[in-house]
């Protein structure tokens, strides 16, 4: 039998995913819910490939994944940057957002596809922000909490149109981050803001 064989093709795709994911360092579940593969296996996907491997840098987290929703909201820099995921969701076909901006989501339950088409939202995130600070794990975080639309949804904004994550119970100004920011670089240094 041959690698490239049609019968050993999903296995195949389960294993690259699983890498890309340990790449990323996803947490043993978040690899499980998007592989199916069994916990033992992840492990030793990453003891042979990352542990020894010289493939320095690359951690195993450990614990639960991140539930919180309060980093995508803790400032303009995180509501920009959780936006463009929230962007890169639906340009991957991971999200829709119906008319009256609720958000859901396209995929009834992960699979391997839906963990390929999150890592290359991820990885374009990545290319997108000089600096970006929302690791993997937060970014599992609010494709799954922005689905639920109870905590965090779209909010418009009335300067320029554009739609950003806001926090439902948090004071919603209707301005996107990119306007927040830019209206805080013109502003003169001690000036609070209006």
């Amino acid at each position: 039998m041959r690698l490239s064989d049609d019968r050993y093709s999903g296995e195949r795709n389960q294993f690259e995913l699983a890498l890309r994911m340990i790449r990323h360092e996803a947490r043993t579940r978040t690899i499980r819910e998007c592989t199916g593969l069994s916990d033992d296996r992840i492990r030793k996907v990453y003891a042979t490939y990352f542990r020894h491997g010289g493939s320095a840098g690359v951690r195993r987290r450990r614990g639960k994944s991140p539930r919180q929703i309060g980093r995508f909201v803790k400032n303009p820099e995180y509501r920009l940057q959780a936006t463009t995921l929230v962007a890169l969701y639906c340009a991957g076909l991971l999200l829709r957002i119906d008319d009256d901006l609720r958000v859901s989501a396209c995929w009834p339950r992960p699979d391997v596809e839906f963990g390929h088409r999150l890592c290359r939202a991820y990885e374009t995130y990545r290319l997108l922000h000089a600096k970006p600070l929302l690791s993997f794990e937060w970014a599992w975080n609010l494709l799954l909490s922005i689905t639920y639309n109870d905590e965090l949804y779209l909010a418009g904004c009335e300067r320029c149109g554009s739609f950003y994550v806001q926090d439902a119970y948090a004071l919603d100004l209707k301005t996107c981050p990119s306007c927040d920011i830019q209206a805080h670089r013109r502003r003169p240094p001690g000036v609070a803001p209006p």
